[in-house]
């Protein structure tokens, strides 16, 4: 055979090569693009069952508690089967039942119409109080940390009477002042809750305004206004809101213990503590009026605690 025939063979022996292994190279390459779509869908994979298993049942439970409860303050008429302020005579004191799910009172109103139309009060009071603590204890808090100086010493001498007197009491004392009713109770409960935010707006102010980047934003030359409102209040609020949204439920707690001691809602305005107050005489005959009623103040600000604790949790993260 001649060199030149042997060196046609060899050519044909590459190309017979070449074919075959090029469809193997291009299997491998797809096999490698699969891989890297695999390995691109993993990580959102991952982020949504860490999520899954983060949510925990108590957390689940709560936010159940809180939409039901904020349906009920939206649309109480969908879930109350009868009028919270008629009462039926022929029907008093009847144990809870499929007609009546928490039993009907003295008068036979029924009274799970009376606690879907009390959330309406009970709830937007203690919105009301937590409203006027964070507002009026930031702008305390703010100006005591801002300013400094005699600005600081008398704000934070009036922080300090403030914290000095019990809270209850406190608050009965305004009310005197402003009347008996849900709207005066809550004022008088975000009254009370004025010091604490101010306490902390004022700390974290002052831990903000020490750190570099507020320095360097002076050093620039930005005004105090700007570096307030820019730098330093944007990073003092979280731990704020976190705070008010610890005491939100105490704030619900809080206007049910007066309304129980007869400060809050007048009769016969469907109001949580009202109720528990209205069913003590018959706890030896009719359990259901006390006991339902303050199983549901019980539920409330135990969820209303853990999805705040769990908020603030997240945000020291």
């Amino acid at each position: 055979m001649s060199s030149q025939s042997v060196i046609e063979a060899q050519r044909v022996e590459d190309a017979e090569a070449g074919s075959t292994v090029g469809p193997q190279s291009n299997g491998a390459s797809e096999t490698g693009a699969g891989d890297e779509r695999d390995t691109a869908r993993t990580p959102a994979r991952a982020r949504g069952w860490s999520i899954v298993r983060g949510l925990r049942p108590t957390i689940v439970c709560s936010w159940v508690v809180l939409l039901v409860a904020v349906l009920w303050v939206l649309f109480p008429g969908f879930f109350a089967p009868y009028d919270p302020i008629a009462g039926d005579a022929a029907a008093a004191l009847q144990p809870p039942s499929a007609a009546h799910l928490f039993g009907t009172d003295a008068t036979g109103r029924d009274m799970f119409s009376r606690m879907v139309f009390g959330a309406v009060n009970s709830l937007s009071g203690a919105l009301i109080a937590v409203t006027v603590g964070l507002f009026a204890g930031t702008l305390l808090g703010v100006l005591a940390g801002a300013l400094g100086g005699f600005v600081d010493d008398v704000v934070m001498r009036v922080v300090d009477v403030l914290l000095a007197i019990p809270a209850l009491l406190l608050a009965l004392s305004i009310i005197i002042i402003l009347g008996f009713g849900t709207v005066q109770a809550a004022i008088a409960i975000g009254i009370g809750s004025i010091a604490s935010f101010a306490r902390l707006t004022r700390a974290e102010v002052l831990r903000v305004r020490s750190s570099d980047y507020v320095e360097a934003a002076f050093g620039s030359g930005g005004s105090s206004a700007l570096v307030l409102f820019r730098h330093i209040l944007p990073n003092s609020l979280t731990p704020v809101l976190a705070l008010a949204a610890l005491n939100f439920g105490g704030a619900i707690l809080a206007i049910a213990a007066l309304g129980f001691l007869g400060y809050g809602a007048p009769p016969p305005t469907p109001e949580w503590g009202l109720m528990i107050a209205e069913g003590r005489n018959y706890v030896a005959t009719a359990w259901w009026l006390t006991s339902l009623p303050g199983l549901v103040v019980v539920v409330g600000v135990l969820s209303a605690n853990r999805l705040s604790s769990a908020a603030a949790q997240r945000g020291r993260r």
